[in-house]
């Protein structure tokens, strides 16, 4: 029975420093050998979908948290946010003394001199992966186009009332966690990393008892409270643990690999 499989990035299949384990990219490419689909389901925007993760084997990808999806390299949808919306939207967050990075499929905004390795250790990686992907706000704010912001929690910074104010346009995720615990994701109201799992399934007709997802933090809730079956990598938050039918390892410790054969997937 032809399965479809949904794996989050970050944490997961990915590693912002160490890169990709071998290990992943042989089970995902063993699972699609085996005729099920492989899809990423990732918070990153596309234009942050790095060569290696595109081109590790996957039938397709849902980024920005279910904003864009793409099906064998064709770009199905993109959600962007109103560049109005955008613009006001970097003043609250300024207003509030958070630091915008806003995401895209073809560019990420954010100024170097206010989004860096003192905000982020790994700030300086954002910046090299994304080479020629990267557009500073200032110059551009008016003309963003953007599916959601990660915005940065600063000492003195009141992100209670940039969640209220941004809430006419977007849905906050709160993060837990060394990586991305000083974040908050806003997300176009009604998207979820779900919302673009049911339009895939919906699109390619794939029932939703053979839904499977991979994942680790908060922005996998949606997800993990969605599909048919649910492993949660060994690192994983504890509210995505909770919803778990499955806890593998963690990714450098062969947990797709084992998890997808705990499956019978591989």
């Amino acid at each position: 029975m032809k399965k479809i499989v949904f794996f989050d990035a970050d944490g997961t299949i990915c590693d912002i420093k160490k890169g990709i384990p071998e290990s992943a990219i042989a089970a995902v490419q063993q699972l699609t050998a085996n005729g099920h689909l492989a899809f990423l389901c990732t918070g990153r925007s596309r234009a942050f979908v790095t060569e290696d993760l595109a081109h590790m084997g996957f039938t397709g990808m849902i980024a920005a948290c279910g904003a864009y999806i793409e099906y064998q390299g064709n770009r199905l949808y993109n959600k962007e946010v109103p560049p109005d919306i955008a613009d006001k939207s970097v003043d609250i967050l300024r207003a509030c003394g958070m630091v915008p990075v806003m995401e895209g499929a073809d560019h990420m905004y954010y100024d170097k001199d206010e989004y860096n390795d003192s905000v982020d250790w790994y700030a300086p990686l954002i910046t090299k992966a994304l080479g020629e992907k990267w557009r500073p706000i200032q110059g551009f704010q008016s003309q963003m186009q953007i599916n959601k912001i990660s915005a940065k929690i600063r000492p003195g910074s009141v992100p209670d009332k940039a969640c209220q104010e941004l809430s006419p346009w977007y849905d906050a995720i709160h993060h837990e966690g060394s990586f991305v615990g000083t974040t908050i994701e806003f997300i176009p109201k009604g998207f979820s990393k779900a919302a673009g799992i049911q339009i895939v399934c919906k699109a390619l007709d794939i029932p939703w008892e053979n839904t499977v997802c991979f994942g680790d933090s908060n922005n996998d809730l949606p997800m993990f409270q969605y599909v048919h079956t649910k492993v949660a990598m060994g690192n994983s938050s504890p509210a995505v643990r909770e919803l778990a039918d499955h806890i593998t390892d963690d990714m450098f410790h062969y947990g797709i690999r084992n998890g997808l054969r705990h499956l019978n997937l591989i």
